[in-house]
């Protein structure tokens, strides 16, 4: 594996830190008035000590600890990352066992301090906005894609801190921000995976008030807990009859000492993160929250935040797949030359390196999303103390809301689709030597097909994008207004101006389509078309934030990917365009 500093080497994340973020917009919605730093003046506590004052102090905080994680990342895990694919974990009587190389990285940024990325820092967590927090997950990712997921795990318990009890908060999270505890979700069963409304798990409570959990829970991520970190379970339980559904679902934190871990998962990929299978037999739970809202309001109210971190996970392996692949053109020499001389190689690297870029636009603006509406909401339901009725009557956290609802989705799938696509490219460059477990390319290969799959399919996420797309692009939708805006600050090229067109013209025909069966089977090609405009479009503006040789190497790979985009949308629409026809002859 690629060694180095995975912020530093990494020009494209640096160009979007220094250049194409609008910092002073997101850390207006994220820091408010700098009042964590106000904390810390009056009353000296630590816990506030790193709390900016100004945005500059913000910005050079946010820059100290990106560049802190990819130090660690690329000097100290990315070269264990072979040994603890190769040795794996062991399971025996309800214990899993961690290979040597996973403690010490395990431990390394524990005691770095660079865990609780998304807890605030009134709990001792280091409270960073999504746009941050996606950086440091790409990075982690592109270091081991298996021990990302150990090293953000803890993160979850951002459902506590907005939904709990302040006493639960005061208890549990500053424990679990110290890394005395893991933490895990259970939502899954062996019967019930994307159909949560129907779990089985029961939570019933005693005379003296206390919830006792009974069922199981199949494919939760480190239920088992890690090393000398024992788990806490959030999980999701039924509380209401077995036929009221979604509502009669509530939350629930239960310790990993009152659970049985009856085995583990022998994975395709992913060799280092537990993939557990839980036994709950009265086990004690601690309430989270209200009864009847773990699934309607808690658990989907953190969607986004899920579904954006396996954007930027898969954002990570892609990225992983690219520096390897190019690496190993450089080296490898045939008829004479490295490989990378070879047009078709050529051909491969230069598609691979404006997937990237175009997919980090993507991204990033879905951190950037996120940001403009949860914290200011948050901060007017807590700190101001309006009612939700009042709150989402404002206009601004109304518009991102609904982007943010749309992007989520809809980067979650292009990136994993695109992670794939990648680790696919970078073992055809390998050739023969890449099915081979002597390079990484195998291992990111197999890391990355799980990506199209959890936390929602590909299928689910199209299904969760496609009325964003459709309602966003009518007269007075936020998808149209948002394009239109952005596209207004830049000159608009001939080829992203025609890939707007196709895409009115794709929501027209999809609208127009009178068979559900046949609607729903080409809200793929609708969405896959507003992905390409809004991440094209991104690349495009770009453009202008820039200058010199990256300006000149970036205008070359935006041309490229919206010709690809162009290409891709005239094959979607004459779909949609024949279904059409064919539904108006059928009538």
């Amino acid at each position: 594996m690629i060694q180095g500093n995975y912020f530093q080497d990494n020009t494209d994340l640096q160009t979007h830190f220094d250049n194409l973020i609008d910092w002073k917009e997101i850390i207006t919605a994220y820091e408010g008035d700098f009042h964590d730093a106000a904390k810390y003046k009056q009353t000296n506590d630590d816990r506030f000590a790193y709390a900016p004052s100004t945005v500059q102090e913000a910005i050079d905080y946010y820059k100290s600890t990106v560049d802190a994680l990819g130090e660690i990342m690329g000097d100290f895990v990315a070269p264990r990352s072979k040994e603890m694919d190769q040795t794996g974990l062991k399971y025996e009587n309800g214990k899993v066992t961690f290979p040597k190389a996973q403690e010490e990285c395990y431990k390394t940024l524990k005691d770095a301090g660079l865990m609780p990325i998304s807890i605030s820092r009134q709990y001792g967590g280091l409270g960073l906005p999504a746009t941050v927090q996606s950086i440091m997950c790409e990075i982690a990712a592109r270091a081991d894609a298996a021990f990302c997921l150990a090293y953000g795990n803890i993160n979850i318990v951002e459902i506590m801190e907005r939904f709990a009890s302040e006493e639960m908060c005061n208890e549990w999270l500053p424990q679990i921000a110290a890394g005395k505890f893991s933490a895990a979700m259970a939502l899954t069963e062996p019967n019930y995976g994307s159909d949560l409304p129907n779990v089985q798990t029961r939570a019933t409570q005693d005379a003296d008030g206390t919830w006792k959990i009974n069922g199981a829970k199949r494919f939760i991520t480190h239920a088992c807990g890690y090393i000398d970190s024992p788990s806490v379970i959030l999980t999701l339980a039924r509380t209401g009859s077995p036929e009221s559904g979604a509502r009669g679902l509530s939350f629930f934190l239960v310790q990993g000492k009152d659970v049985h871990v009856a085995g583990i998962e022998h994975k395709m990929g992913l060799h280092c993160s537990p993939t557990c299978e839980v036994v709950f037999e009265n086990s004690p739970g601690l309430l989270i929250g209200k009864t009847g809202y773990g699934l309607v309001k808690y658990s989907m109210g953190m969607m986004n935040a899920a579904r954006l971190t396996i954007a930027t996970q898969s954002l990570g392996i892609g990225t992983a797949a690219y520096y390897e692949a190019k690496k190993y053109a450089s080296e490898r020499i045939q008829f004479g030359k490295p490989i990378e001389k070879i047009p078709a190689v050529r051909k491969i690297l230069d598609k691979m390196e404006r997937e990237i870029l175009a997919t980090r636009c993507l991204v990033s603006e879905t951190g950037r999303a996120i940001d403009l509406y949860h914290w200011r909401k948050e901060r007017m339901l807590k700190e101001e103390g309006k009612s939700e009725r009042d709150v989402n009557q404002d206009e601004t956290i109304r518009r991102w809301e609904k982007l943010a609802d749309l992007f989520t989705p809809m980067s979650k799938y292009y990136a994993s689709e695109g992670c794939v696509a990648l680790a696919s490219d970078a073992i055809q460059i390998h050739g023969g030597s890449g099915y081979t477990e002597d390079y990484d390319v195998a291992r990111i290969y197999r890391d990355s097909r799980i990506t199209t799959i959890y936390e929602g399919t590909t299928q689910l996420q199209i299904v969760a994008a496609i009325g964003g797309v459709v309602s966003g692009m009518s007269a007075s939708g936020q998808l149209r207004a948002y394009a239109e805006e952005e596209m207004s600050k830049f000159s608009p090229s001939t080829d992203l101006k025609s890939l707007w067109e196709k895409l009115e013209q794709a929501v027209h025909s999809y609208k127009s389509i009178g068979d559900g069966f046949t609607k729903d089977e080409l809200a793929f090609e609708t969405v896959e078309i507003a992905a390409r405009f809004i991440a094209g479009m991104l690349l495009e503006r770009s453009l202008s934030q820039v200058d010199g040789d990256l300006r000149k190497q970036r205008t070359k790979h935006s041309q490229d990917y919206n010709i690809d985009s162009l290409a891709i949308a005239e094959g979607n629409l004459l779909r949609l365009e024949r279904a059409n026809r064919q539904a108006t002859a059928a009538v």
